[in-house]
């Protein structure tokens, strides 16, 4: 019986662990990808979004090199 309360224990920590590591890999891979700089290299298309969670404005940028995207806060 205690081998049994041990495996589903070990499982339940190991899903905790899983969930606080992508809650971090997600939250820092977001931010790097928007912000108010814009990095060398990128062109600004004609694509804006609005974030629904804050309800900015988000002016897309392409690096036809590397194919990666920036979003750039902008003001309304």
């Amino acid at each position: 019986m205690e081998w049994i309360i041990g495996v589903y224990g070990i499982q339940f920590l190991i899903l905790i662990v899983l969930i606080i590591g992508s809650w971090f890999v997600w939250d820092r891979r977001f931010k790097t990808k928007h912000g108010s700089q814009i990095p060398e290299g990128f062109i600004r298309t004609n694509e804006i979004s609005i974030d629904p969670t804050t309800d900015k404005r988000l002016v897309v940028y392409f690096n036809p090199e590397s194919g990666e995207r920036f979003y750039k806060e902008e003001s309304k």
